[in-house]
């Protein structure tokens, strides 16, 4: 998968991500534990929810099937761009994956407590979206994955993450089962709309049509930026997906 980079929004983010980095150093449980190579595996706390381990490789496919396809939504939440979103989704009948960041989850719980409420699913999308993460220690890996878990779901109110997603694509073997290990299915995708450049309505909406046969995973973003032209490409391809004879699903787990 390509990379995304030179997103000054998400430097920021990692910027306030390494202040988090550094208390969570002194004080996650979830850090100290991790070791999904065959050492101690992290212990639940007392209030949590039993996590089954799921597939380390990394999805695409829909389960509703071949026609199905899967909405992902990533960056957010966002104050401004994600109720727009699921408003939109609302109207539409659709239901998507969020993958959150958990800077952006732990600054706006209520639209967290929102996206679950709709009957959207969460997906981990590290605490500080680093592009670069896959050229980090496995100590990093850790702390950027399970401290946005930690914090998705307290955001949540207790509802788990059921995916995670690499910033830019940058997963590792290491990265990838340890979020299996949390019950968290690595998740990839099949069409960039790369709505995060501003490419234009008419070219997202054009690069969602030519290359749907591709796979089923569609990448948009509800933060990071500007997102009306999400918003507007979102309006013409989710009713022309619709009369293509695709269904709205989920990524397999």
């Amino acid at each position: 998968m390509a990379k995304h980079k030179g997103r000054g929004w998400h430097s920021r983010l990692l910027a306030a991500g390494l202040g988090v980095t550094a208390l969570a150093a002194a004080t996650s449980v979830w850090t100290a534990q991790a070791d999904p190579t065959g050492g101690r595996k992290p212990e639940a706390r007392p209030q949590e929810q039993a996590v089954t381990k799921v597939a380390a490789d990394i999805a695409h496919a829909s389960d509703r099937g071949p026609r199905g396809v899967n909405i992902t939504i990533d960056d957010g939440p966002d104050p401004v761009w994600t109720p727009q979103v699921l408003e939109l989704l609302e109207d539409s009948g659709v239901k998507a994956t969020f993958c959150m960041v958990g800077t952006q989850a732990k600054a706006y719980p209520e639209l967290v407590k929102k996206v679950v409420a709709d009957g959207h699913r969460l997906c981990d999308h590290t605490v500080s979206h680093d592009t670069a993460m896959d050229t980090k220690s496995e100590a990093y890996q850790s702390q950027q994955i399970l401290d946005a878990e930690r914090m998705i779901t307290e955001a949540s109110g207790g509802v788990r993450p059921q995916y995670y997603r690499a910033p830019g694509g940058a997963f590792t073997p290491y990265s990838r089962q340890l979020a299996a290990s949390r019950g968290m299915r690595p998740l990839g995708w099949n069409v960039d709309t790369k709505d995060f450049e501003h490419p234009g309505v008419d070219n997202m909406v054009a690069t969602v049509k030519s290359e749907i046969s591709s796979g089923p995973t569609i990448l948009f973003h509800d933060a990071g930026g500007e997102r009306s032209e999400t918003l507007a490409a979102l309006r013409e391809v989710l009713p022309w997906l619709k009369e293509q004879g695709y269904s709205f699903g989920f990524p397999v787990r």
